[in-house]
């Protein structure tokens, strides 16, 4: 209830953004995402925005080396896990019709499933659209044969396998977990439920109603015409997604064109000017706040997403794919809205905020030296998010900061327990206990702040390794996949005189030799041994990581 009422209090003040300040958020939004497509990050990248009456789409970059020309409304994208908004936006409709109710249990809907419980508590709907099931990122049977497009073999089957045997290890709707699991049983049971297909009931339901010709799972003629190929982390092709069984996860694509029109509906909800037999129905559910997010000062709405960035509450969720990468936004008073399709798999969600609301005011930072015998109390490893490490270490007159998968950067103290980055605008907290030792720390970036748990000592930094370069026809050898066990699996690829290595449903990453058939990241800690038989044929690789030396047979 509270919530409800901050968030009629923002209709009344919060309904017009000033025209300076609308100019500035465009320009920057400009500035943003013509940076992020000049820098080479994405090839090119689509930005729809809504400002009252006013809506517009602009492109930026290419569509690709061999495809130069820019991409427009009518480019079609991969929306990944936007699509989990779709699925949310179904179940709203249909408890607005009153063909169910948010407490209803997953079993009573999919009666050929057998649905885990936790000492009698049964999963909700309410529990699935708000990612507090229970149940896993992932199913654990999840063992994908194509690298490149792991959802396309997962079947119906898999799925009731894995959903009979999983004991729950929590209470639904105690905890957030983001389950891409949860949201595809969520499309299974809406679908079924309706007596259609997932595919046939977004297009009857929301689609259809809205005039989005170009939003669908299956490509039609007009949208391969109009399809961004997709791109990696590192620029590298990469194919696109099939999602049959967990469609309700992550399985639509989409143009900025149709997409102008879902979120104008949205937004016309969340200000109260929808018209009374507007088709979906019940957006106004999606968007009011059921559970805590994962991250401190989050709620969660059915699938949305809702924080306070800058000082204005925004909703929004993002997705990704393996070559595709989707923002939707818009402020909680319904005045502005935007969204972001790109054909990298790398996050738009800082174009997407920029275009939400206004970044502060470059502030410069007073630096405060530290002492080299102070820097120990901060070195260590802290846990950010399943699978992101930040770790601090002493630098010669700083501490560094690298966070999994990003490049090393320096801090500056503030003051004492407080430091600032100089190459983005972030900032670190730490947290001491009672005997003064430091048990965690804060990320705030972007209006939000992150916590991490202090988790352990900081790990030794690898020592320089000696690069040397191979002819390209030697690397071809090696190209291949190469399986380390029944769901991971290395793919290698030879590009331009580049030897790259892709773990199942990771970025593609480029590997360096040191010696013939000896190869290492720079991304991360980890080295790759290639074994040969007796005639001198690549056979096998080894994966050297976190201690480990993990096998795997060439297929």
């Amino acid at each position: 209830m509270k919530f409800r009422l901050l968030m009629g209090s923002l209709l009344s003040s919060l309904l017009f953004i000033p025209a300076a300040q609308a100019d500035e958020i465009a320009a920057n939004l400009q500035k943003t995402a013509s940076q992020r497509a000049s820098s080479g990050a994405v090839p090119g990248l689509v930005v729809a925005t809504i400002v009252g009456k006013d809506q517009q789409v602009q492109g930026y970059g290419v569509l690709s080396k061999k495809m130069p020309q820019k991409p427009d409304a009518k480019t079609v994208y991969e929306i990944g896990s936007v699509s989990k908004t779709f699925t949310a936006t179904l179940l709203a409709d249909m408890v607005a019709q009153g063909k169910l109710k948010l407490d209803d249990s997953v079993a009573s809907l999919l009666p050929d499933y057998s649905i885990p419980q936790y000492q009698g508590k049964s999963i909700s709907l309410l529990d699935l659209a708000t990612q507090t099931s229970g149940l896993p990122r992932m199913p654990g049977n999840f063992a994908p044969k194509q690298y490149d497009n792991p959802y396309a073999d997962y079947t119906v089957a898999n799925l009731k396998d894995f959903m009979q045997g999983y004991k729950m290890t929590r209470a639904p709707g105690s905890q957030y977990e983001y389950s891409n699991l949860g949201f595809g049983l969520l499309g299974q049971a809406l679908a079924t439920r309706a007596g259609m297909s997932y595919a046939d009931l977004v297009k009857a339901r929301i689609t259809g109603p809205l005039g989005m010709p170009d939003t669908g799972i299956a490509l039609t003629p007009a949208m391969q015409t109009q399809l961004a190929p997709g791109h990696d982390s590192y620029g590298g092709p990469t194919a696109n997604w099939d999602i049959p069984t967990l469609a309700g996860a992550g399985a639509l694509r989409s143009n900025a064109q149709d997409m102008l029109r879902y979120l104008q509906a949205h937004m016309q909800a969340a200000a109260n000017t929808a018209a009374a037999d507007a088709i979906p129905k019940g957006l106004r559910l999606t968007q009011q706040a059921h559970r805590t997010g994962g991250i401190a000062g989050t709620q969660i709405g059915l699938a949305w997403h809702m924080q306070v960035v800058r000082g204005q509450h925004v909703i929004f969720h993002s997705g990704m794919t393996g070559g595709y990468a989707s923002f939707i936004g818009f402020t909680a008073d319904g005045s502005r809205g935007v969204v972001v399709l790109a054909n990298a798999a790398v996050t738009v969600d800082d174009v997407g905020f920029n275009g939400l609301v206004p970044p502060s005011a470059p502030v410069t930072e007073k630096e405060v030296r530290i002492a080299a015998s102070d820097m120990s109390d901060y070195t260590g490893r802290y846990q950010l998010a399943p699978g992101a490490i930040l770790q601090i270490t002493a630098g010669k007159e700083n501490l560094l900061a690298h966070i999994t998968g990003q490049p090393q950067a320096p801090v500056f103290m503030r003051k004492k327990d407080e430091f600032f980055y100089k190459a983005v605008e972030a900032s670190l907290h730490f947290e001491r206990d009672a005997n003064g030792r430091i048990k965690g720390l804060s990320l705030h970036q972007d209006g939000r702040v992150m916590p991490a748990p202090r988790i352990g000592d900081a790990l030794p930094e690898p020592a320089a390794r000696a690069e040397i370069s191979l002819p390209a026809d030697a690397l071809k050898q090696y190209a291949g996949s190469y399986a380390l066990a029944p769901s991971f699996k290395i793919s290698i690829t030879e590009d331009g005189g580049q030897l790259f290595a892709q773990a199942s449903n990771q970025p593609r990453l480029p590997v360096f030799a040191s010696a013939r058939d000896e190869f290492f990241y720079k991304a991360v800690d980890a080295q790759l041994s290639f074994k040969r038989n007796a005639a001198g044929a690549v056979t096998g690789l080894v994966l050297h990581q976190n201690g480990r030396d993990i096998p795997g047979p060439r297929e």
